[in-house]
């Protein structure tokens, strides 16, 4: 599996990642002809090579109209009349009429979505009341599609990062002097695990706390994997450490691991039949696995432990029907690593016609076992034991 690892260390700001992605695509030339040719109006990006901390890292320049950008903010601001203001109407417009990919440009809304709304909360204000200024407008969008496009130009399976560092002190915006992280970029990254150090100023913008928000599955160490690419991103600024996004590509060596919930509860005042019911009933509503266990209570009475294997997106679901389907009033909850193999199913012929197969594959092992239904109609067609019927089929 194709894994991108974003490491946050330093924050993430749209520029510093689109410069770090660059480096991971074999003709930066072919991007940047792109972005060029698409017609934002007055955006013009260059790449060049830029020293910090004596690493060696890619910078993107955004120009627009001459300015370039750093010397402006990408922070929504009030109306000011000596400029032109763009709604996010008018910005879904701009990406809609790009010739980009419908998945490019949908990620792309996704994106100034999740700014828009973090902004209109900050400012109490809808999200169509919300307005961006002109040239903080017309970058964030070169820096949101840029990333867009080189994502999908990567095409990675699974995309992780680290926890955000996001500066500490406080960051001068058109409101006056805010905390770090601006209140923007803290509503974005609400549910995202980040901290702050020694370094003083903003590190992670609203551009870069979207877009992170969007692409990211899950945010942790870096996971075991072949690292084949390495790309380093410079921003502007100069701190006593390097002041880069950095990315990996590899391929991941955990075949078939992920993370799974076990939830569970002791109830000793059901029946055997009520809990045969509720097991079913969370199978059948997407639970991994469902089961029974017997166990002794408080007092010595005897009792049942009902667990319920899933997803974590599923866990709300899985809590309301233990809830709704049991007599429990308290669940427990497990996070567990859960390795599994590859499963597929075929089709295999044998003396008494077609069985169905499921075969299971990864760390160096396969493991074969034909449907219990198919083995039980053969069996009693052909008046034989099941163990007789699956012998003649693996051999």
């Amino acid at each position: 599996m194709k894994n991108l690892y974003i490491d946050c260390s330093m924050g993430a700001a749209g520029d510093m990642l689109m410069a770090a992605l660059l480096e991971l695509i074999p003709d930066r030339e072919v991007f940047l002809s792109k972005m060029n040719a698409l017609g934002i109006p007055g955006v013009r990006i260059s790449a060049e090579e830029k020293q910090t901390c004596g690493i060696r890292a890619s910078h993107v320049r955004i120009v627009i109209d001459g300015e370039e950008e750093g010397l402006h903010h990408h922070h929504v601001h009030e109306h000011e009349h000596h400029h032109h203001h763009s709604g996010l109407a008018e910005i879904r417009s701009l990406i809609k009429g790009l010739e980009l990919s419908e998945q490019v440009k949908k990620d792309a809304l996704a994106v100034f979505e999740l700014i828009a709304e973090a902004e209109s909360k900050v400012h109490g204000q809808t999200m169509e009341q919300i307005h961006f200024h002109e040239v903080g407008t017309l970058d964030a969008v070169a820096d949101v599609v840029g990333n867009c496009l080189l994502l999908s130009m990567i095409g990675a399976d699974h995309i992780s990062a680290s926890p955000v560092h996001v500066g500490s002190g406080t960051v001068k915006c058109a409101h006056g002097v805010l905390p770090v992280p601006a209140p923007a970029t803290a509503l974005i990254l609400q549910g995202i695990p980040i901290y702050s150090a020694e370094i003083k100023g903003e590190l992670c913008t609203p551009t870069g706390a979207a877009l992170l928000k969007h692409f990211v599955d899950k945010f942790g160490p870096m996971p075991l994997m072949r690292v084949e690419k390495t790309g380093y991103g410079a921003g502007t600024k100069e701190f006593e450490r390097a002041n880069c996004v950095r990315v990996m590509l590899g391929e991941t060596e955990e075949e078939g691991r992920d993370q799974v919930l076990e939830l569970a509860a002791n109830i000793d005042d059901m029946t055997a039949e009520e809990i045969g019911y509720a097991i079913e009933i969370l199978m059948e509503q997407g639970a991994l696995d469902a089961y029974a266990e017997n166990i002794v209570m408080k007092k010595s009475r005897p009792a049942v432990k009902l667990c319920c294997m899933c997803r974590p997106e599923d866990k709300e679901e899985m809590v309301r029907l233990l809830f709704k389907h049991t007599t429990t009033i308290g669940i427990r909850e497990y996070r567990c690593g859960r390795s599994t193999l590859a499963r597929r199913f075929e089709q295999r012929k044998t003396a008494w016609g077609e069985v169905s197969v499921k075969v299971c594959e990864g760390y160096g092992v396969e493991k074969v076992k034909a449907e219990f239904e198919d083995l039980a109609k053969i069996a009693k067609e052909e008046n034989l034991s099941i163990k007789d019927v699956k012998k003649e089929i693996h051999e």
